[in-house]
């Protein structure tokens, strides 16, 4: 039997399976409790409330604690996934309790602030959309976005006059390839570095509200050397006056022969069901990176493409009936859940040859599973 660790994000599901394929026994805090996170994890607690208004310190606290009380040996500390983007002091709080195995608040906080972010990539002289806090005089091609906000959802067109807006900021609208790197890197304090996993590539799915949705990811995509090595060079650098610790993500667009870098996300992220392997590495290395240890090399074996598609509830509302979910899905609900219209439903996985075919069939796939679950839906 392996180590205990706790894992507390908006959805568990694929953290829990990546420690679980590892070795560890995850005690999962997450919105949600589908039914894959159910059968990955030691134990779980869902957070009432949660998928309404995100994350609060009490009710967190309160599952992390009764994961703690209920489990046969203490865990070993917490790993923390998506839902803590806008949220640095709920981190420090955390971090003050449990040992944080990854980027700590002043880290979430330097990557998540624009004012300071995009002026550290200044210092760092790494290519960025133009952006800024004030409202820009001509909105033409500019959109604005939330301060720590994730997915895409959170991002909308400027049409006419904008006004200031709290914990909103304005960035100008760059069109091209939407590209991201996955990290490993190690604490400071040991001497440790930091190695690159892979490239994904991701795509959206757009409504009329939400333009900027986010759709899907998808391994091994097809990019030249060069453009390989100059994505590898921004986020190494980024990596290192960050501070960061763990598994981190750097979300660029390249346009027009350039590389821009969007953001960078401080925690293990949507590639994690593209990037990780049957024996659960990126999981073991995270961890092993805030132990100050010295992961192996993210030299791994080649494999096919994989890409996960995400599922919105975009046909309406619905309370999930006991559906006969396909191997190739994940993100499970339980019967009974109530989904709005709009939110994450499930999530369609697919492997081929290559990107463009494992995401072809991702995608083909969204249409069986939307039949499959709105079908089988309650009355």
């Amino acid at each position: 039997m392996g180590a205990t660790v706790l894992i507390a994000a908006f959805s568990g599901r694929a953290l829990a399976q990546s420690a679980r394929r590892a070795g560890y026994e995850p005690l999962v805090a997450d919105a949600f409790g589908d039914l894959d996170m159910r059968e990955a994890a030691a134990d779980f607690r869902v957070i009432d409330g949660a998928v309404q208004k995100g994350f609060r310190t009490k009710p967190l606290v309160a599952a992390l604690d009764d994961l703690i009380q209920s489990a046969e040996r203490p865990p070993i500390g917490l790993v923390l996934g998506s839902g803590f983007e806008d949220k640095p002091r709920l981190v420090a709080a955390l971090g003050s309790r449990y040992r944080l195995l990854g980027s700590d608040a002043a880290t979430l906080h330097a990557c998540k602030d624009p004012s300071k972010f995009f002026a550290t990539l200044d210092r760092l002289h790494i290519a960025h959309p133009e952006t800024q806090t004030a409202p820009p005089a001509d909105t033409r091609d500019w959109i604005s976005k939330r301060v720590g906000g994730s997915g895409g959802r959170h991002i909308r067109i400027c049409r006419g006059r904008q006004n200031a807006r709290l914990r909103r900021y304005f960035q100008k609208l760059l069109e091209g390839e939407r590209l991201s790197i996955g990290g490993l890197f190690a604490i400071r304090a040991t001497g440790g570095g930091g190695c690159l996993v892979a490239v994904t590539r991701q795509w959206m799915s757009p409504t009329a509200e939400q333009p900027f949705r986010f759709g899907g990811a998808v391994s091994r995509p097809d990019v030249d050397r060069d453009l390989y090595a100059r994505l590898a060079s921004s986020a190494s650098s980024a990596a290192t006056i960050l501070n960061l610790v763990g598994m981190a993500s750097f979300d660029f667009i390249v346009s027009g022969g350039s590389h821009y870098l969007l953001e960078v996300n401080p925690r293990p992220g949507a590639s994690l069901d593209v990037l990780d392997e049957e024996d659960g590495y990126l999981f073991s290395a995270h961890v092993a990176a805030w132990n100050g240890d010295y992961f192996s090399s993210c030299a791994r074996p080649a494999r096919p493409a994989r890409a996960a598609a995400i599922l919105h509830a975009d046909r309406g509302p619905i309370v999930l009936g006991d559906a006969p979910w396909p191997e190739w899905s994940a993100d499970r609900g339980a019967p009974g859940s109530f989904v709005p219209k709009g939110a994450p439903l499930a999530t369609a996985f697919a492997e081929a040859p290559t990107a463009d075919a494992a995401e072809a069939l991702a995608r083909a796939r969204l249409a069986e599973l939307e039949d499959l679950i709105y079908g089988h839906a309650k009355s």
